[in-house]
C-alpha cells in the first residue's frame, strides 16, 4: 500500500507541475479601433498569435474603435483588469491627437499624461506586466508634412519618457514606422506604405506592427 500510494502521489505532483507549465502567460492588447481591427483575421494580433509558441501566448484584444487614453482608464476595470491578464500591451494616442483637429475632442498634452500613468499605475497595482507603445502613424509622408507630426511626435516622446523613468518596455511603433518609410516611400505618399488610409494598418503594416510587437513580448518575463 505504501508504493502505491507514493506512486499515487508522484503521479498526482507531476500532473500538478504539468498543468502549472501548461499555463499560457495571457497578454491582453489595450487600445483603439486599430487594436480592435487587429484582431480579425490578417490583423496584427492574429498574425501574431501564429508567430510566438501557442502553449506560451493566450492574446487577447481589447481595442474599440475612437478610445482615448481616458477611455481606456473608464473601461480597465471591466475590459481588461477583468480577464485577469499576465502582460497587457497599451496602444493609444493617435484619437488623443487626431481628435484636436477633426473634432476639437483631442486630449490636451497635461491631461494625456495624467491619464496615461493612472492606467499604468493601476495595472502595477494589480501586479500586471505593462508594455507601452508609441501611436505610429497620421498620415505616412515622410518629409514630417503630415499635419499632425508635430502633436504625434510630442505624444509619442512623453509615452518614451513615462517608459524610461518607470523601465517598462517599449514598442516605439513611431519611429519604426518613420525609418520603415524614409527607405520605402520614396513618392512620399501619405498613405498605402503601412496604412490603408494614413492611420489604419494594411497587410503590409500589420505585419510589420507583430513583428515589432513580438520582439519586444518575448523579451517580457
Amino acid at each position: 500500500m505504501t508504493t502505491f500510494f507514493r506512486l499515487s502521489f508522484f503521479g498526482l505532483l507531476v500532473g500538478l507541475l504539468a498543468m502549472t507549465a501548461a499555463k499560457p502567460k495571457r497578454v491582453v492588447f489595450f487600445g483603439d479601433s486599430i487594436t480592435q481591427a487587429g484582431i480579425k483575421p490578417g490583423g496584427y494580433i492574429d498574425r501574431l498569435k501564429s508567430m510566438v509558441p501557442a502553449d506560451q501566448y493566450e492574446l487577447v484584444g481589447a481595442g474599440i474603435g475612437g478610445n482615448k487614453i481616458y477611455d481606456l482608464f473608464l473601461r480597465m476595470d471591466e475590459d481588461v483588469l477583468a480577464k485577469q491578464p499576465d502582460v497587457v500591451v497599451i496602444w493609444v494616442g493617435v484619437n488623443d491627437v487626431w481628435h484636436k483637429a477633426t473634432s476639437g475632442t483631442g486630449t490636451d498634452p497635461d491631461k494625456f499624461v495624467r491619464f496615461y500613468e493612472a492606467v499604468v499605475k493601476k495595472f502595477q497595482a494589480a501586479n500586471v506586466r505593462v508594455v507601452l507603445c508609441t501611436p505610429a502613424a497620421i498620415g505616412e509622408k515622410n518629409d514630417m508634412t503630415n499635419q499632425q507630426d508635430g502633436d504625434l511626435n510630442q505624444y509619442s516622446q512623453f509615452i518614451r519618457d513615462l517608459a524610461k523613468r518607470q523601465n517598462l518596455p517599449l514598442v516605439d511603433l513611431r519611429k519604426a514606422f518613420q525609418d520603415y518609410n524614409l527607405k520605402n516611400n520614396p513618392e512620399n505618399k501619405d498613405r498605402g506604405i503601412l496604412t490603408a488610409d494614413r492611420v489604419h494598418l494594411n497587410e503590409a503594416g500589420n505585419q510589420f506592427v507583430a513583428d515589432q510587437m513580438k520582439t519586444v513580448l518575448l523579451q517580457v518575463k
